[in-house]
């Protein structure tokens, strides 16, 4: 049988889902990790990662079911949030490729202003004060703070690596969306494909 039969579509579909499912493990182990570690204290941006990773997992699972099955509500269901996933997904990734200098800035700082937790994460890890400025009657969690004369804004030190992780996110979100577009063209393929295995004239 040719790759475009029954057993080679519901296989590659499985596939897919299972690294799905390997993608949102890892997330979800990544945040996780980040929290119990220190690494990250600011719970939204744990939550939003765990969020996201429980939410791949159940679509993963989703589509898993639907393959093994072959049943034609979850794989039609699986087939609509796989093609909005990919249509946001798409969006976020070009607008992370499109984004210039003064947008990032502008991002960042708004970013860290609602989020106080990342802001203090940031200054502790590359040992910097505030975003645009060093404020000297604040708070910093940066080891330079006691010596004043030593430490710089976390902005510009942001800035050095914002284009080259916005472009690496771009580009890999990219990667995923197109794997999406793939499984959303194999559950339409294989929803419209007879079972061999079972009597020529039933239609699943």
């Amino acid at each position: 049988m040719g790759c475009g039969g029954f057993v080679c579509t519901k296989n590659s579909l499985c596939a897919l889902n299972v690294l799905y499912v390997i993608v949102s493990l890892l997330l979800i182990g990544v945040g996780a990790w980040g929290k119990w570690f220190g690494l990250v204290s600011s719970f939204r941006v744990v939550a939003g990662v765990i969020g996201v990773g429980i939410f791949l997992l159940f679509v993963a699972f989703l589509g898993l079911c639907g393959a093994l099955k072959h049943h034609q509500v979850l794989l039609f269901f699986y087939m609509l949030i796989l093609f909005l996933v990919f249509i946001v997904q798409l969006s976020v990734s070009a607008a992370c490729l499109a984004i210039n200098k003064e947008q990032q800035v502008k991002l960042l700082e708004a970013g860290l202003k609602k989020s106080p937790a990342t802001l203090k994460d940031v200054e502790r890890t590359l040992n910097c004060c505030g975003f645009s400025e060093v404020n000297t009657t604040g708070t910093c969690e940066a080891d330079c703070f006691s010596k004043l004369d030593s430490c710089d804004p976390c902005g510009p030190l942001i800035q050095t690596h914002a284009s080259e992780v916005l472009h690496f996110v771009g580009g890999i979100g990219c990667f995923f969306s197109f794997t999406e577009i793939l499984g959303v063209w194999l559950t339409h393929r294989y929803r419209n494909q007879k079972n061999s295995h079972l009597n020529s004239g039933a239609f699943l």
